[in-house]
Parts: structure tokens; sequence; C-alpha cells
């Protein structure tokens, strides 16, 4: 694989010099709606326009001028111990070494602006704090991007970081038809529509047919939640490859995303009431460090699959984690006395384990089944509050990282839960030992 490196740092690598250019340019739709809210209508008739472009080529220069001070400054390299090194700031040096055997995943991300030269960024997820497990490479060529993941992910397998680009199979791509009429059909979109039409009904009675004009302000709120999904999971595609299941959608911005096997630490299926009908459902993966960035990209990290048939979404779960197939479970379900303390969802309340995992299932409107390979775990818990206590009931927890996918099964008689959480807590020692996700790739050690 080939990457550009600054022969002048010694191996360290810098980002691509037009950097500072890309980074102002995606700032400078907003620096001048804002000057021109503030400061052109601003005043006694506001400003000329020659002054108004005048000061944004001012505040363009000086936000350029301090973007070419941080690319100087900004580099990057593997260092003799196998990890990340990343060196930036300008008034304050911050230095980050991500460890590869805490990889998460890797990311390539491709912004309106950066799409239109041909640039991307590098998001490197390692398990940490949040705010400080997410370190972004802007902005490379897309090949040099694409390389710079594959050597990250090679590395964090433990194989050659000279290995070739490892190949892909796609598994599915989600049609542009299926993706909008599963947003359409979904309980929030329907919810959104229907609190739409109350407020527009009391606006008309209230106020008269002047109230209409509401209408211009609250009837296309639906329709902007189903947009801002559909342009984030357009073209959704899942491919499988050596170093992992890679994603890749976008429709204004791309985004290239690589889960390395192993890694996930948790699995949820997702079916509205309206998807059931159909047999549709989302897929939730829970990663470590995968909570940093916008909120899109918590959204979109958080997800498998936006929404596919149940063969396809058991085939993909699969690829990632063995015993996440429902059907091949055993399923302990609810105490009878749940009713009372779970009345709209008790009988959908199970758990169930094999040597793989340990799942549960809840949910009324909603179903949820979630998944946590017994390595993955924790820690567990048995909770209980007054009323579950006055049953004799209690819910086990299987803690993994914070989340869209949480493993709780509710509605257990006491002593079945502790037996659970103690049982669990054992598994999980067991897994944990044997665990070789840290370099998935490396063949095992020989054995005598």
């Amino acid at each position: 694989m080939s990457l550009q490196v600054d022969a002048a740092t010694s191996g360290k690598r810098r980002t691509h010099p037009i950097t500072p250019l890309v980074q102002v340019a995606r700032s400078a739709p907003a620096l001048f709606f804002f000057l021109f809210l503030t400061v052109g209508r601003g005043g006694a008739g506001g400003i000329p326009a020659i002054g108004l472009l005048g000061a944004i080529v001012l505040i363009a220069g000086a936000t350029g001028g301090f973007a070419y001070l941080q690319w100087q400054r900004r580099v990057y390299w593997f260092d003799a111990d196998g990890d990340f090194r990343v060196d930036s700031g300008v008034l304050t040096k911050k230095e980050r070494r991500i460890q590869l055997s805490r990889l998460q995943g890797v990311e390539v991300v491709q912004p309106l602006v950066a799409r239109l030269v041909g640039m991307a960024l590098v998001k490197v997820e390692s398990a940490g704090t949040s705010g400080e497990s997410t370190v972004s490479i802007e902005y490379l060529t897309l090949t040099v991007a694409e390389n710079l993941r594959a050597e990250l992910l090679a590395r964090a397998a433990g194989v050659s970081a000279d290995a070739p680009t490892a190949p892909e199979e796609v598994l599915h791509v989600v049609p542009t038809g299926f993706l909008i009429k599963a947003l359409l059909l979904r309980g929030s979109t329907f919810g959104l529509l229907l609190v739409t039409a109350v407020v527009i009904t009391v606006s008309v009675l209230t106020g008269g047919p002047g109230g209409l004009v509401i209408v211009l302000f609250t009837g296309g709120i639906p329709l902007l939640a189903v947009f801002n999904e559909f342009t984030l999971f357009f073209d959704f595609t899942v491919a499988r490859s050596p170093d992992g299941l890679r994603l890749r959608y976008g429709l204004l911005q791309r985004q290239s995303h690589t889960v390395p096997p192993g890694r996930v630490q948790a699995i949820g299926f997702v079916e509205p009431l309206i998807w059931r009908r159909f047999g549709w459902v989302r897929v939730h993966v829970a990663l470590a460090g995968a909570g940093d960035g916008d909120s899109s990209g918590k959204v979109a990290r958080g997800v498998l699959l936006p929404v596919a048939p149940w063969p396809v979404a058991r085939q993909i779960a699969a690829a990632l984690m063995p015993g996440t197939d429902a059907a091949t479970h055993s399923w302990l379900t609810a105490d009878p006395k749940s009713k009372y303390s779970n009345p709209f969802q008790h009988k959908q309340l199970a758990v169930a384990y094999d040597g793989d995992v340990f799942a549960s299932r809840g949910g009324w409107l909603t179903h949820k089944t979630s998944f946590v390979p017994h390595a993955r775990t924790q820690s567990v818990e048995v909770v209980q509050g007054p009323l579950q206590r006055a049953l004799g009931l209690a819910a086990v927890e299987v803690h993994t990282v914070a989340g869209s996918v949480a493993v709780v099964g509710a509605g257990r008689p006491a002593a079945q839960a502790r037996q659970l959480a103690d049982e669990q807590a054992a598994r999980a020692e067991q897994a944990r030992r044997g665990d070789r996700s840290v370099r998935w790739m490396r063949p095992p050690p020989a054995t005598t």
C-alpha cells in the first residue's frame, strides 16, 4: 500500500497541503450567513455589499491562516511499539497515542466540499472515555485515506502493514425505494404527522384561517426527519472482508466505516410495529468509542443495517457475532406476575444464553432483541424496584459499553435473576481467557 510520507520528518506523515483551503471552504457558507444576519442587516440600512464581501474575505483569510498553522503542526505516524501517534496544536500542543490493540473501527468520511475535490478524512476510533476516543486525520486524497484505513486495520489485526488491501464481498445494498418506504412507515413518522395534525387543528380553531400559516413551520417536520435519515443512510452498502464488515453510506456526506470482527460489544434487532407486518428490522451495534462526533455520526455508527428483511439481517449479524439467530435459542419467558410490573410488554419479556452470547427480549409497540458476547460482558447487575420486591421479581442487566443496545432481562423471579447473574459472570470470565479478538488475523500459537 502506498502512503505519502514527508521525508523531512523521518517517517512522520502530513495531511494534504490543500487541507487549510478545504477547511475554510467548509466554513464559508456558515460564515456568510452569520455576517449577513448580524452585520449586513444591522444598523441603518446595513452595510454595502462590498463591505460585507470585504468582511468575509478578511475573516476567511484569518481562518485560513490559522488553519495553515494547524496543518504545519499536525503530523501522524506509527511509533516503534506499533502504536498510532498524532501530534497537533498551535497554541496548545497535543500528543495523542492510540494503542491499536484497543482499535474499535476506522472510518473514511467525505464531507460534501471535500468530496468535490477528491479529499477525505480518516476517523480512528479506540476504546476510551468520551471525547478522547476518536482522532481525525483531515484531509487526505481518497486513495491515501483508504490506504491508511487498511494499514491501521492490518496492524491492529496483527498482520504485516505491507499486506495488500483486503478484498471484499458485497453482502447487501439497501435499495433506495425500500429505504424511503421503510422510513415513511415508521411509528415515529406517523407520530410526528399526528402531532402536526393536532397542532394545525388547534391553530385553525383558535386563530381562524390565519392559523394555517403554522403549516409552513410544522407540516414539513415529519418529512424533514425522513429526509435527514434518507440522506444519512442513502446507498447503504455492507461488504465482508478479512479486516471486518465494511459499511458505506451517505448522499451529501459519504462515509466508509469498517467494523473489525471480534470488536462488537453487542448487537440489537429493533422491530417497529408497522415493520413487523412486513418482516423488516433495523440492526444496531454497540462499539466502544462510537459515542463521539456529531449527532449524525453517533446515529450512523450505531447502525449496522438501517432496514432489511429478517433473513438478510440474520446473515449480516452472524458475520460479526455467532449466536444472534433468536430462533436457535431456548428462551426463558418472564414470570406470570410480571404482568403487574410490566403490563404492556410482559408477554415479550424473555432471556436466553448459549456458549457464545447472552440475550434478552422486550418491548411493546417496538420489539427489541439484544445479544452480548460473554467475552464483552463488563459487569452483571440484579435490579429490584419497590414493586418488583413486593412481587418477588427482579431484572438482570448485562452491562457492556453505553450505546443503542441494552441487554436487560426483566420480569425474572428474584432467585432466578441472581442465579443468571452469577452464571453470566462466570461465563464472561471464562470467555475472556480464550478471547483472541485483539489480533483476530494472527494465527493462534502452536500447541505442543
